[in-house]
């Protein structure tokens, strides 16, 4: 009898070290969690209005920036980084495409090829490697941050955005707030068939400037259409962030008080911006 206590006695220490282990990685985990939370989102990580199957994403964590990653559409949902403004624009080398091991569905480098299509970068190479290092560019180069863009959409007014974020309006704030993402047809089954190999093919995509003052934050939003000639001015794209809601079915910014929520989502406001001396600004490589 002494001897089978004992043996308990020994089982049920090696279940509370167990215990105490995992409890302890859990509460490191949450840490850590919450931490890449506050450095790389503001108000609340985006979620969905509803859940449903399209809706659904898991948050994928990188050196600079957070992925909302949907493994129905192959696609980013949204991608959820913060910007300063930079005295050293060199950055290094451009890296090489690579693989994410966290994805459900395997998406290669060459999935893309002769498709017509981009791989467009959601955290920019130059604002993500120029604000957070060369640790947080190399992210930036996982195919889990690629969605398909037009090439003059990618090359032209996407990245003339990109440019204008980075060059103008982050010098004019102490820091920048962004969530970019890709919006699909409402209907699911409208597009299921529209694919890169197994990356769903988006019909425009989103992006959500915020200058994250408490009692009065100012935030720009674009929606950008996969058909552009390139060379419109940025400021013909200018929407409300309920119109972004209302076309992705997430929901941004959800910590927020109600009352600044509302006046931030629902209006379109420029001032404090100076969008107009860049709305028509060439890019740098046009």
């Amino acid at each position: 009898m002494g001897k089978l206590r004992l043996g308990w006695r020994r089982q049920a220490r090696r279940i509370g070290i167990l215990v105490l282990f995992v409890v302890l990685g859990s509460v490191l985990w949450q840490y850590q969690e919450r931490q890449h939370q506050d450095m790389y989102t503001w108000q609340g990580v985006p979620t969905w209005e509803a859940l449903s199957f399209t809706s659904f994403h898991r948050v994928l964590r990188n050196d600079g920036f957070l992925v909302g990653w949907s493994d129905v559409r192959v696609n980013p949902l949204w991608v959820s980084y913060q910007v300063t403004a930079v005295d050293d624009t060199r950055i290094g080398s451009r890296p090489d495409f690579r693989p994410d091991w966290r994805t459900l569905w395997p998406v290669g480098t060459d999935s893309y090829s002769g498709s017509g299509y981009d791989r467009g970068h959601l955290a920019p190479n130059y604002a993500i490697a120029a604000v957070h290092g060369r640790s947080a560019q190399l992210d930036t180069f996982y195919m889990s941050n690629m969605t398909p863009q037009r090439p003059n959409l990618n090359r032209q007014l996407w990245q003339r955005l990109e440019e204008a974020v980075m060059d103008h309006f982050a010098p004019r704030f102490d820091r920048l707030q962004i969530i970019t993402g890709p919006i699909f047809p409402e209907r699911f089954m409208d597009n299921v068939f529209n694919r890169v190999g197994l990356v769903e093919v988006p019909e425009a995509f989103y992006k959500i400037i915020v200058a994250p003052h408490d009692e009065a934050p100012l935030a720009l939003a674009f929606i950008m259409p996969q058909d552009v000639r390139g060379n419109e001015p940025l400021d013909d794209y200018l929407v409300s962030i309920d119109d972004i809601e209302a076309r992705t079915g997430l929901d941004f910014f959800h910590e927020l008080n109600d009352n600044v929520e509302s006046v931030l989502e629902s209006e379109i406001r420029t001032g404090g911006w100076a969008l107009e001396e860049v709305a028509k600004k060439p890019g740098r490589y046009q």
